[in-house]
């Protein structure tokens, strides 16, 4: 036996990225991409299933799902006007309400494609340990909230040094990655040996700029994802 439901006790709120780009921006605000992806391990040894969105978003509808700036609470920035499952994963579409303040940032910066983002805070209802993979296969979650974020748990002082136009050193990426990815070390060496140091050689050289480095540190990450 390698696999083992489980019922979750604790209401511990988590988060899980998309790494995938918004689909679409429109001019006023209005935009639609997935928050989650079906079938797929993450950073994290997790995998969401198929219907494990379904109930809470039944219940809820798209309006009783926040929408948030980084995760924070007291930054919603707009509407869901549409949440649903679909072959692909979850598939959200909303808009960011004009004349609030931190909305108008935001709408600006996914323009300048420094934000593009979308990740989810949910509780997990039921989920399924396989001990073989390593993996938790999340059976039922129940969404409370889905945010616009920059980078995946990414502490806030890098994300300014890389739009400052300063990379991270090498040290302090692979300390990103053991601590706030969930990387082991020999992982996290080897996603600097595949992408990192190229991404440095540019920045040294002097050819690099600030829009260039999120552009690169953005891309990374997808592929970071994508090969976990």
């Amino acid at each position: 036996m390698t696999a083992k439901i489980v019922k979750a006790s604790s209401g511990a709120a988590e988060r899980k990225f998309s790494g995938l780009a918004l689909d679409r921006l429109e001019a006023d605000g209005s935009f639609y991409g997935y928050a989650s992806l079906f079938g797929e391990v993450d950073l994290g040894r997790d995998v969401v299933m198929a219907g494990a969105f379904a109930r809470s978003v039944k219940r809820r509808g798209a309006g009783g799902i926040r929408m948030l700036f980084q995760h924070d609470p007291n930054l919603p920035i707009g509407v869901w006007e549409e949440i649903r499952e679909d072959e692909r994963g979850l598939y959200v579409r909303g808009k960011l309400t004009p004349g609030v303040a931190k909305a108008g940032e935001v709408l600006e910066l996914m323009r300048a494609g420094a934000v593009d983002g979308l990740s989810i805070g949910f509780r997990t209802v039921k989920a399924q340990r396989d001990q073989k993979s390593r993996t938790r296969r999340i059976i039922e979650a129940d969404l409370w909230e889905i945010s616009v974020v920059t980078f995946p748990m990414l502490p806030s002082a890098r994300v300014s040094a890389v739009k400052a136009g300063r990379l991270p050193t090498t040290r302090e990426f692979e300390r990103w990655l053991t601590r706030d990815a969930g990387l082991t070390r020999g992982e996290a060496r080897a996603v600097i040996a595949k992408g990192f140091s190229s991404l440095a050689r540019e920045r040294d050289a002097g050819r690099a700029t600030p829009e260039s480095l999120v552009a690169r540190m953005r891309q990374a990450t997808r592929q970071m994802l994508k090969d976990s």
